[in-house]
């Protein structure tokens, strides 16, 4: 019978922490395999792959804590990262945690100008990016961007020939036996930021230990993953949802977990062949595009599970059966940094229906742990509470709420729900007005029509829909290139500067 952690079973007698979670595998399982880099790892970073034990990642993560702590970062502080889907985003990550730091979580297409904003809304002492991601000379990013955060005092960077100012920081496999915090992780406090963006605006979402821990229970029990299970992610790890389907699944299941930098179909095609895994973390339509076309019914592939995300919730119940009968795919519902709830797919393929009310993980089992509320408003759409909601993030600031009524104890995702009362199941029908979704970003409609209007009399920047992504940004101005040019200029990510690609070409 499969089982997993408890939040309240800490080995000082306190919650769990995700610090606590690594070590008990460290001490159970030291020279099994922990983290797998993308085997094309050489081409988006420069840096060789690298394969790390449990001992190994636990004298990396010491060494890197232990260099967050001498570079005087004080405990609480935060420190944000923007990395590709590589080893050093793992390790890095639970260093920070061990260091008693707070994680932000910077999307890797944001580019200096949404890195300032964000940098500056949290108030970040620390950042950490990477020499570069592909073509993007990211170390130069990183150091812009910082400099015009106020609060930004430290720097830090991964790869060769780091600029000055970024301190380097390596993968340190030995020597830091024994190192320990000045001070232990509290459980109750954040451990990561991400951010979202609602009809209110941008927003910088925290979340602690326990609420981390029950996203990850609710990805892991749903989709029925074994003890030491071998994961496969393909997922950017910039989001909550990001961050619980794998690296909580990792850390609750105590295997491995091998990375994948989104998105090579033939290389992902390549690691799931070569494995071993048993587990694909993916974006849902992509693992239903694997499924149709053979990839994980080849004899060489030991793929049984299927972690499929959705970014368009509203499409699920409209997605073609699952065909793959050797393995099961469980779908996660998402609803931006709000939170999230799965439910693995029927016998014949089809998506599980979804009804309201209190919901467990596995669903319909008699003893499963409770893990979150899915409502209908009155407003008819669809809302969430639980262990893993951040209600008091997305409150509006004292004395801006035009209604003397209690605040609920609910997030409203904003997207449409209706309730068929004879089935007792709930229909999810459509996205939050205002807010654009391109994959895993999200941007309000108006932001778009801003962006336009500082190009050239004329300009047009609009969002059509898209059946991959929910949504594509699409441009138009009497200069395309010059159009690119000035958006790029201004700081903004590859979203709104390709919207204005050169579409001239014939075919």
């Amino acid at each position: 019978m499969q089982t997993a952690p408890t939040p309240s079973a800490g080995s000082s007698g306190t919650a769990l922490t995700l610090d606590d979670l690594f070590r008990r595998t460290v001490s159970r399982q030291p020279d099994d395999i922990a983290l797998v880099d993308p085997p094309n790892k050489q081409r988006i970073t420069g840096e060789t792959p690298l394969q790390l034990t449990f001992a190994q990642a636990d004298q990396a993560v010491s060494a890197i804590a232990a260099q967050f702590v001498d570079s005087g970062l004080p405990a609480g502080s935060i420190i944000a990262m923007q990395m590709p889907n590589t080893v050093e985003f793992a390790v890095t990550a639970l260093a920070a945690i061990r260091a008693g730091l707070v994680v932000a979580l910077l999307p890797q297409l944001w580019r200096q100008s949404e890195l300032t904003t964000a940098l500056n809304r949290i108030g970040a002492r620390a950042i950490v990016g990477i020499g570069r991601i592909e073509i993007i000379d990211h170390a130069d990013l990183t150091l812009n961007a910082a400099a015009e955060a106020f609060s930004i005092r430290h720097v830090f960077g991964f790869g060769n020939d780091m600029p000055e100012g970024m301190a380097p920081l390596a993968i340190t496999t030995s020597g830091m036996n024994g190192w320990l915090p000045p001070a232990p992780p509290d459980a109750r406090r954040p451990a990561i930021i991400t951010f979202d963006v609602t009809p209110d605006g941008f927003r910088a979402i925290p979340r602690n230990h326990l609420q981390l821990i029950s996203g990850g229970l609710a990805v892991f029990l749903e989709a029925g993953l074994p003890q030491g299970a071998k994961l496969l992610s393909a997922m950017a790890p910039a989001s909550f949802a990001a961050f619980a389907s794998t690296v909580m699944t990792w850390l609750l299941s105590g295997g491995s977990l091998a990375l994948h930098h989104p998105a090579d179909l033939p290389v992902l095609e390549q690691q799931i062949v070569d494995g071993p895994c048993d587990t694909l973390i993916a974006p849902a339509l992509l693992a239903l595009r694997l499924a149709e076309n053979g990839t994980l019914a080849r004899p060489q592939a030991a793929v049984k599970h299927v972690v499929g995300l959705w970014r368009t919730p509203d499409r699920v119940a409209g997605s073609d059966n699952w065909q793959d009968g050797g393995t099961t795919l469980t779908d996660v519902y998402l609803f931006g940094e709000i939170g999230l709830f799965a439910a693995r797919r029927l016998e014949d393929g089809a998506p599980a229906p979804i009804a309201p009310g209190a919901f467990g993980a596995p669903r319909g089992a008699a003893r499963s742990k409770s893990i979150g509320e899915i409502i209908v408003t009155p407003k008819a759409t669809l809302a969430l509470r639980g262990a893993m909601v951040p209600v008091t993030a997305y409150r509006l600031p004292s004395g801006e709420s035009l209604m003397e009524t209690p605040a609920p104890d609910y997030v409203d995702t904003g997207y449409a729900a209706h309730l068929d009362r004879a089935k007792g199941t709930i229909g999810i029908t459509a996205p939050p007005v205002g807010i654009v979704g391109v994959g895993g970003y999200r941007f309000l409609s108006q932001d778009l029509d801003e962006w336009a209007r500082r190009l050239a009399a004329g300009a047009m920047l609009t969002a059509l829909p898209d059946q991959l992504n929910g949504f594509r940004l699409a441009g138009r101005a009497s200069d395309n290139r010059r159009a690119r040019e000035a958006l790029g200029e201004l700081g903004l990510n590859p979203l709104m500067v390709e919207a204005f690609r050169d579409r001239s070409s014939s075919t």
